[in-house]
């Protein structure tokens, strides 16, 4: 954070009576420059990193004190309006860049963007700049909040109607009527979330200045009937990005698809993937002012690029449409989507495409607009051709031809940046336009959509599924063929009419839908008793920064025949982020989608299965009846951990395997020149039975400290230890080498992530320093995350692609390179002969048959080749493994966890795998593996591994295929990576044992 923030921060958090404009000014305060962003912060010996990122878990002090200065400033911004200039004399994006926004060859960076931002703030009085948070690399977030003077002065109110409409909790009919009728519609725009899409931060500053300056009728009436958020969704990616592209003095040469790293410090382009998770800083800023502060109605998140031979995608969407979320959702896409495209058909913009002219859809929770269908608020998303190097249109001949989902083609032609600038601004004027017009339908409908959701969860209320209805089909079917009757036509999870014929035999099939144990729950609990019950508020806290209301018991209650502790959480289903509640819990059943019968299957946008729930190995009941009765309160905001107990033994401390923060724990001990223990085997500590790997501390004062601490902040549960296990084996901190690449590899960035989260030094190695060899000498564990052995080698957002050298400057050459079968492997096979570590995920585990493992692909037919996608497709999906929980690498695991599988490689060991030390630690032992998504051909997995360790010289690896780190939100399957870290720590054979 540059100290000019800083020295501003506390003045004004510190005065009782902030001085008239404090506010504003701390808003306006043009950035000073950051440190080089092409340059990760590094900080400890050699370029290990050691201090812990922010993370939910950790909020910063500084967030915390910023989040009060941006909620003070909304209080004054009525007496802190600047003196406004005439239209004719506001600055001029030309004026202020030397140049138009969508200028050929130029692209300002975040830090000009902010300044404008901040100078238009201080000459329109219709523009207040707001910071809502700090990014992971320290700069502001701004977001300027733009309608006319007199709504300005009255922001609070506006702000309340929202927050009252959105949640509809006590509101009735006649009263959200009136509030509709008071209130404005708030309207999200964002851009530059992905940061080498480069149009989005730039048509937020061409729309910036149009809105601030002109007069016409249409602007004037958006402004008197709107609040418009306009929010910079990437400013780090943005800084990149943009000096990236302009270091480059030659105009033809320029490029932003070589950038270094990941243009999200931790994500890159899955940034638009943590909106659910909340993992990244800046997604957590944007969902406090979507789901906590403003409840816009509507929000629109900018992308790139459009589908080939055309300019924009854009709403509405294909199908499938997820089931959760309210239909107004679907029809409410309809609606803005009809607005965009006749607009643009009567301003002669052709090249709008739609439904089927592109493969985005409703169905997956994550994206930035997308969890926004679960909180009843409508998502656009457009995706649109342009970059600052002029391009060409290219020729596409079946789209030449009108159809409903391209009404007007656009010919073949040269484009320019300023036509995309154009563009967009139309489509953010078309919008607009429809939410002034509506605005009192879009205020009361988000008011319907919750009030909905909350008499949904209020009585039984049944979600139908294509897995449900295909159950109906099969009994149907198997009615006629006792009848005699044509079977009914309707396959399993889609298909044609099942032409019942009478009603009777309608109803009957009906109640097959509603059976009593499917209904949707009604409230779930998370017991405080659970071994790892840190994990499970971890989730709570990812629901709260999506504004599900949580309720925290302050005494014991029962609930479906059980007891359940105080301090267990509890989520009622009657509220209106229902839809978001049951996504995070349920599983989906998404539908099987081919291009035609027989044919190929159609790629969901993202995920098909994501359930967090089973991600993170939540332990949860359902409540199906009425939701459980005693004294409980609501948690107001995002809730601290709760402090863990301590109780200290005469030989120190014990700490369940269970819990994935036992590793932290044991890093601050080390810290402290204190070693954990692990015990290999299970035991007696007076009168309670311990697990093999427990986790053992000795007592003493630093260790004490760290105890105290770990308790509160970590909310680890301590118990006592009477003596010390005479079998227990000290923790060796080892030196961790995570590899990555050129550009960045996204799963290598969020690997990053949860290795600083879990306070783990490590340093990050390159292709070329593991052909040098000699690599044991300065690692003991080397960490090959999907993607970083492979034929795809990438840059950039984290996408395969191989750079151009001559546009690499000197510095970053070292960081090229592949990892590869013939100059790598042998020194990492020499490594782990040495003694080394490999842990190998997704499709690293390649690594293992090259190393002369006997490993083969499991899923190949008769004659050796691998199942066409007619046959087998499993998209991201949740799918049940069976652990072998004797294993050391599997200690603390669930014996049958989900694990996230996405299209992953499954091995066939050879008969010689046990002689060459290659044992299984996962297995799929059943024909429906799936418990979240969509797989196709899930009985083909049946007797494959999905995870091996082996033993190669004096060295292990170990062969994750589910990507068990997945965007850093599988908690539950964290314990198979955070054991391969942890030296020194060895379980007896299952013979021995």
């Amino acid at each position: 954070m540059p100290d000019r923030w800083r020295r501003v921060i506390p003045r004004v958090q510190n005065s009782r009576l902030p001085r008239r404009g404090a506010i504003r000014r701390f808003a306006q305060r043009p950035p000073v420059a950051h440190r080089n962003p092409s340059v990760p912060p590094r900080s400890g010996v050699s370029g290990r990193r050691t201090c812990p990122s922010l993370h939910p878990l950790h909020p910063s002090p500084r967030m915390t004190r910023l989040r009060r200065v941006t909620r003070l400033s909304l209080a004054l911004m009525s007496v802190a309006a600047p003196l406004a200039l005439p239209a004719q004399q506001r600055t001029s994006p030309k004026q202020f860049f030397g140049h138009d926004i969508g200028a050929d060859y130029e692209l300002p960076n975040y830090t000009k963007l902010h300044q404008y931002f901040a100078k238009v703030a201080q000459e329109s009085d219709r523009v207040v700049l707001d910071t809502i948070g700090l990014t992971e690399e320290g700069r502001p977030q701004i977001m300027a909040i733009v309608t006319s003077p007199a709504n300005h002065r009255n922001l609070a109110r506006f702000k309340d109607i929202a927050t009252k409409l959105a949640k509809a909790d006590g509101i009735d009919s006649a009263a959200a009527t009136a509030l509709a009728k008071e209130g404005k519609v708030v309207f999200w725009i964002d851009g530059g979330l992905h940061a080498t899409e480069v149009l989005g931060a730039q048509q937020l500053t061409e729309t910036l200045w149009q809105l601030s300056s002109r007069t016409d009728d249409e602007t004037m009436r958006i402004l008197n009937d709107v609040v418009i958020l306009m929010t910079h969704a990437n400013p780090d990616g943005m800084e990149l990005v943009s000096d990236w592209y302009m270091k480059e003095p030659d105009k033809l040469r320029r490029t932003s698809g070589t950038i270094p790293r990941l243009y999200e410090k931790y994500a890159g382009h899955d940034n638009n993937r943590d909106s659910y998770m909340n993992a990244l800083a800046e997604t957590r800023n944007m969902s406090q002012q979507l789901f906590i502060e403003w409840h816009p109605q509507i929000m629109y998140n900018h992308h790139q690029t459009g589908p080939t031979g055309t300019v924009m995608a854009a709403p509405p969407y294909r199908d499938p449409a997820n089931f959760w979320f309210h239909p107004a959702i679907i029809t409410g896409l309809d609606l803005v989507g009809a607005a965009l495209n006749h607009r643009f058909v009567l301003e002669h913009k052709p090249g709008l495409t739609f439904r089927a002219g592109s493969n985005y859809s409703t169905w997956w929770n994550g994206g930035l607009r997308t969890t926004g269908y679960y909180h009843n608020q409508i998502g656009i998303l457009t995706e649109t051709i342009g970059n600052p190097t002029p391009m060409r249109i290219a020729l596409v001949p079946e789209r030449q031809v009108r159809s409903a989902g391209l009404p007007v083609p656009i010919e073949p032609q040269e484009w320019h940046f300023r036509q995309s600038v154009d563009y967009s601004v139309s489509a953010n004027y078309a919008f607009l336009d429809m939410a002034s017009r509506y605005r009192e339908t879009f205020l009361f409908n988000r008011w319907v959509m919750g009030n909905d959701q909350i008499k949904a969860g209020q009585k039984d209320n049944w979600t139908i599924s294509p897995k449900r209805v295909a159950a109906m089909v099969e009994k149907i079917t198997a009615d006629r063929a006792g009848s005699g009757a044509p079977a009914a036509q309707g396959g399993p999870r889609g298909g044609g009419p099942a032409n019942i014929g009478s009603a009777v035999a309608n109803d009957r099939y009906m109640a097959e839908l509603k059976k009593p144990e499917n209904r949707d729950p009604r409230a779930y609990i998370l017991s405080s008793a659970q071994n790892d019950f840190p994990t499970a508020t971890k989730f709570i806290r990812a629901l709260q920064y999506s504004g599900v209301d949580v309720l925290k018991a302050n005494a014991a209650f029962s609930a479906n025949g059980k007891q359940f502790p105080a301090g267990s959480w509890v989520i009622n289903t009657a509220q209106a982020f229902r839809s978001h509640v049951l996504d995070m819990f349920e599983p989906q059943d998404h539908p099987n989608d081919f291009r035609y019968p027989g044919g190929p299957p159609i790629p969901p946008y993202d995920n098909a299965g994501w359930t967090l729930a089973y991600q993170m190995g939540v332990q949860f009941e359902r409540v199906l009846d009425a939701p459980p009765s005693g004294s409980f309160e609501k948690v107001n905001g995002i809730t601290n951990m709760p402090a863990g107990t301590v109780a200290k033994g005469k030989a120190g401390y014990f700490i369940h395997p269970g819990v994935n923060d036992a590793a932290t724990v044991a890093n601050r001990l080390g810290k402290v020149k204190v070693k954990a223990s692990r015990i290999p085997t299970s035991f007696k500590d007076g009168d309670v039975t311990w697990p093999a790997g427990s986790w053992f501390i000795p007592a003493g004062g630093a260790a004490d400290k760290v105890v105290a601490q770990a308790a509160k902040d970590l909310g680890v549960n301590f118990a006592a230890a009477n003596a010390k296990p005479s079998a227990s084996q000290p923790v060796t901190p080892l030196r961790i080498g995570l590899v990555d690449r050129y550009g960045g590899n996204m799963p290598s960035g969020w690997t990053r992530l949860i290795l600083e989260k879990f306070e783990y030094p490590f340093a990050t190695v390159f292709p070329q320093e593991l052909d040098a060899g000699n690599l044991k000498a300065k690692y003991d564990v080397l960490v090959f995350t999907d993607g970083m052995f492979t034929d795809r080698p990438g840059f950039g957002g984290g996408f395969g692609g191989s750079p151009d050298t001559t546009l690499i400057p000197a510095e970053y050459r070292k960081q090229l390179g592949r990892v590869t079968a013939e100059q790598s492997v042998p020194a990492i096979k020499a490594f782990v002969e040495a003694g080394g570590r490999v842990v190998a995920i997704g499709s690293s585990i390649g690594l293992g048959k090259a190393m002369g493992l006997p490993i083969d692909n499991y899923l190949v037919d008769g004659s050796g080749r691998a199942y066409a996608g007619e046959k087998y497709y499993i998209p991201g999906s949740l799918l049940e493994v069976k652990v072998d929980t004797s294993m050391t690498i599997a200690t603390g695991m669930a014996p049958r966890p989900s694990v996230m599988f996405d299209n992953s490689p499954v091995m066939k060991l050879g008969p010689d795998a046990a002689a060459k030390g290659v044992r299984a630690i996962a297995t799929f032992d059943t024909d429906k593996p799936l418990t979240s998504g969509w797989a196709w051909g899930q009985e083909l997995l049946k007797g494959g591994t999905a995870m091996a360790e082996a033993q190669i010289g004096k060295g292990s690896i170990w062969l994750f295929g589910p990507e068990v780190l997945f965007r850093s939100q599988p908690h539950g399957t964290y314990k198979l990576f955070l054991n391969a870290l942890d030296g020194g720590f060895k379980r007896p054979d299952k013979a021995v044992q």
